[in-house]
């Protein structure tokens, strides 16, 4: 046996430690998701601190709010075509 390594007892590591998930979320469930966004869009949404996706997401819904309603067909809408 080597001294100044000696093999871990149980005393040594102690009582096991149990980590579970975040846990049921309280807000109604976000639908995971990947978006692209610009460089300088994130890098500011970042620089606000902890809690900057939930910013994106807010102003996503704002500006959501902000727009007349219209019926959704569930597909993006096409553009128009120019010409």
């Amino acid at each position: 046996m080597d001294r100044d390594n000696p093999p871990w007892s149980e005393e040594m590591l102690g009582a096991p430690v149990v980590r579970k998930g975040r846990g049921p979320q309280k807000a109604p469930t976000k639908v995971l998701t990947s978006i692209r966004l610009d460089p300088e869009i994130l890098a500011y949404f970042r620089s606000q601190g902890a809690g900057y996706q939930n910013r994106i997401n807010q102003v996503l819904k704002d500006f959501v709010a902000s727009r007349p309603t219209r019926r959704s067909t569930g597909r993006a809408a096409k553009a128009p075509r120019a010409g």
